[in-house]
């Protein structure tokens, strides 16, 4: 399984001005294995320690934060002999010690020779209940799901994979029957490091849905191992609630729909902290598509997607043979899946996060809004080959610009828009 922030790690490893590299992203999505696998490949040695498990650096810590007095300390706990230039130090679940965390600024001004990986899932969660980040003296990576473009070779379709970085929309269109294939079984399996795996091996769609209801329950777990006790209701509340709320034909999260009378203030600190562990992609709303995007975000509405569409169609109870047999997916849930597939590509393949637009009577939504350099996107998103887009093309009358339309469509170009296919559009747009 390959995964394509390696190249990102390589270039950290490789920089003449590198700092300690904190990896951060929800539970499950491989960061302790990624950052395994890079000390295995590039490194030739590797000294792991879980700080969730390992206790015995807790009064060293307490009493110093000198790398002088640590990297004996952690050598001689490890068994192993630690070397600057060649040794990879990972601290994992870090902020299970948060002077582990602080120590980072230490090993940046005084030791900068180490190669230092802190991984946490609960991370932004530690932050929030005062743990001191060394900011400014470490650099930060998110690791998400895979994208499809890394599902396809972990799956043996790598070819695919290449025709997809080709850009090359005549190959794209070649291919175009294979590629829906596999995008449907992408929708299925989702991009959880272990569920891809297990489909991988026996191309069972049973048993990825069975891993993925466990990863689910995982999930319930840490609410009640990492919340405090009062949130823990409010948390399953917000979890439970967003099949139902992305259902709606108006996606736009509403509180009442979680119990009645509900308001922002009961749910808003569950909803940050489900954020914050990288479980759920709010997506807000933007007043005006001028740039930059972030100057007009309304932060009283937004949408709510989960971290990984298969956890979705777990969390839906939506059967993987509905979604494998075609079109009928995209008629039983109105198209959320593949919103948040789109979603999912632009955070992670595309490094972008996007917005989305209504106007202040709610009629004309613009599923996503996207700042791409100095130009603003507004893209539509079509389950199937529908070649409507009556609210996209009241956008581009009155703001100008070009939309993009997302769908099972082949690429094609018209005056005010262009249509991508679901299966490329991240390396066309």
């Amino acid at each position: 399984m390959e995964r394509k922030l390696i190249k990102d790690l390589i270039e950290w490893k490789n920089s003449t001005s590198r700092k300690p590299l904190i990896l951060e992203g929800a539970r499950q999505v491989g960061k302790t294995w990624l950052a395994r696998e890079f000390g295995e490949k590039y490194y030739r040695n590797t000294l792991y320690i879980n700080f969730d498990k390992e206790k015995g650096l807790h009064d060293i810590l307490q009493n110093s934060l000198d790398p002088k007095v640590l990297i004996p300390a952690i050598s001689v706990i490890a068994g192993q002999r630690i070397t600057a230039e060649d040794t990879l130090i990972i601290f994992d679940e870090v902020q299970e010690e948060p002077r582990a965390l602080t120590s980072l600024k230490y090993f940046q001004e005084n030791a900068p020779e180490y190669n230092i990986i802190a991984t946490g899932s609960f991370m932004g969660i530690a932050l929030h209940e005062g743990t001191s980040f060394p900011v400014g003296k470490v650099q930060t990576m998110k690791l998400y799901p895979l994208n499809f473009r890394e599902f396809l070779p972990a799956v043996g379709m790598q070819m695919l994979e290449e025709v997809i970085e080709s850009a090359d929309i005549e190959k794209i269109t070649r291919y175009r029957t294979i590629l829906i294939d596999n995008l449907r079984s992408y929708y299925a399996v989702g991009g959880m490091p272990e569920v891809v795996r297990d489909y991988s091996e026996d191309r069972d769609y049973i048993h990825a849905r069975q891993t993925q209801a466990s990863i689910i329950d995982l999930y319930r777990q840490d609410f009640s191992k990492h919340a405090p006790v009062p949130l823990i209701p409010r948390l399953n509340q917000v979890w439970d609630s967003i099949p139902g709320q992305l259902s709606k034909d108006n996606r736009k999260y509403i509180y009442s729909k979680i119990e009645k009378g509900a308001r922002a203030k009961d749910f808003e600190t569950a909803i940050m902290w489900l954020r914050d562990c990288g479980l759920i992609y709010p997506v807000h709303r933007i007043t005006k598509p001028y740039l930059p995007l972030k100057a007009y975000e309304e932060l009283s509405s937004f949408k709510i997607y989960v971290c990984d569409i298969g956890l979705l169609g777990a969390m839906s109870q939506l059967p993987p043979r509905a979604i494998i047999e075609g079109n009928r997916i995209f008629t039983e849930f109105k198209g959320a899946l593949t919103e948040q597939y789109v979603l999912q590509q632009m955070i992670s393949d595309m490094n972008i996060y996007p917005f989305y637009y209504s106007s202040d009577n709610s009629r004309g939504e613009i599923d996503f809004v996207i700042q791409k350099d100095d130009r603003i996107v507004p893209v539509e998103v079509k389950a199937e080959e529908n070649l409507q887009a009556k609210s996209l093309r009241a956008f581009v009358d009155k703001f100008g610009g070009t939309g993009a339309r997302i769908s099972m469509s082949d690429y094609r170009e018209q005056d005010w828009l262009i249509n991508y296919p679901l299966y490329g559009f991240m390396k066309l747009i």
